[in-house]
């Protein structure tokens, strides 16, 4: 079963990100929002986290949380695919469950 994993809460403040990779398995997917896309940050432990995860799992984030937080795309992790609201509607239609980790 394919699912994709929302994750909505800074990994600087919740563990959700830590609980969703622990979890991520198979035909998975990770869509960061919010402010999870914190997540993306380059140099920072949760990016680390993030592009071991990279080796097998696809990851996501909403651009217009991105650009809300102001957030520079030379300081994001690279090879974390970018979509907008319509893009987030076709993830969570193209896979079998989506889990959101809160």
């Amino acid at each position: 079963m394919s699912i994709l994993h929302t994750v909505n809460k800074s990994p600087f403040e919740k563990m959700s990100l830590d609980s969703c990779i622990d979890h991520v398995k198979g035909e998975s997917a990770v869509l960061l929002y919010e402010d999870g896309v914190y997540a993306a940050l380059k140099g920072t432990g949760a990016a680390e986290k993030l592009a071991s995860v990279m080796e097998t799992t696809k990851v996501y984030m909403l651009g217009p949380d991105v650009k809300a937080r102001g957030l520079a795309a030379d300081k994001l992790l690279e090879g974390v695919e970018v979509v907008d609201y319509a893009g987030f509607v076709d993830l969570a239609a193209e896979y079998d469950k989506v889990l959101a980790w809160v």
